[in-house]
């Protein structure tokens, strides 16, 4: 392949697997990324991605542009790699998410009435999505919810999962109370200072928090991701507010740096 779209502004996707192609090449790539497998660069796809909706949580959007690249890379990576072991193509595997696409959309692609709620085409993607786990072996309730999700995440979705068989609180109130339940819990086992019951309680209590979003329609990795941002802005403000004074937070008491929290809680709220 000449060297013309290598340097080709506008070559797009095939400028990018050509590129990546290069790289790889056993005689002529870079030494690096030669060197790479599928377990070396499966981290830092889960890091892409994270940085992708970190980016979108500020609204950087030029910023967003240059992760998804950094994202689509991850993808081409592991194509050529594919590609090298006689796995599958890009091609392949595009060909193969169109098809999905197809199949998952039949109210649009199909002869189905797009004249659905959003609610029904929900159910409706479930069940193929249900089909498609059949036809992969998967016969368990819970089989195919990844175990690379953070614990968080899947969490939620084992607790989704589980909730299509019935297998739910009838209502939030119920939730609360299981969660009085495990904070007491909790409470005991931190009073016995047992490490293992104790991480294993604060796990009880982390999961049924996660299926309590769920009943409220809340993502919880969104909502701790808003608390997260949020905490480092206000946290922020109050080492700004010291630094004017030549402090830092650790020259500073607790009940000093707590005030200077709801001082700044309280101009948020204006």
């Amino acid at each position: 392949m000449p060297d013309s779209l290598i340097h080709a502004a506008n070559g797009a996707m095939p400028r990018l697997l050509e590129i990546m192609a290069r790289l790889r090449d056993p005689d002529h790539g870079c030494p690096w990324d030669i060197e790479q497998s599928w377990e070396t660069i499966a981290p830092y796809t889960i890091e892409e991605a994270y940085e992708v909706a970190d980016a979108i949580e500020r609204e950087a959007w030029n910023e967003v542009k240059d992760e998804l690249g950094d994202l689509l890379l991850q993808v081409v990576y592991f194509a050529q790699m594919g590609a090298e072991e006689g796995r599958f193509t890009f091609a392949e595997i595009a060909d193969g998410i169109s098809d999905k696409m197809v199949a998952r959309h039949p109210h649009v692609f199909g002869d189905e009435s797009r004249d659905k709620s959003a609610e029904q085409q929900t159910r409706d993607w479930e069940v193929q999505k249900a089909k498609e786990r059949a036809a992969k072996g998967e016969a368990r309730v819970l089989d195919g919810v990844a175990l690379g999700l953070p614990a968080l995440l899947r969490a939620y979705k084992l607790q989704k999962r589980a909730a299509r068989v019935g297998f739910d609180w009838e209502n939030p109130d119920l939730v609360l109370d299981k969660i009085r339940e495990e904070a007491e819990e909790l409470a005991q086992a931190t009073a016995k200072g047992d490490t293992d019951a104790i991480e294993d309680e604060m796990g009880d209590m982390l999961f049924v928090l996660a299926n309590l979003a769920r009943h409220l329609g809340i993502d919880p990795e969104q909502a701790l991701r808003r608390t997260n941002a949020k905490f480092t802005r206000r946290f922020n403000a109050i080492e700004d507010a010291l630094h004017e004074g030549g402090r830092t937070p650790s020259d500073a008491s607790l009940e000093e740096m707590d005030a200077l929290w709801t001082e700044i809680k309280g101009r948020e709220r204006r």
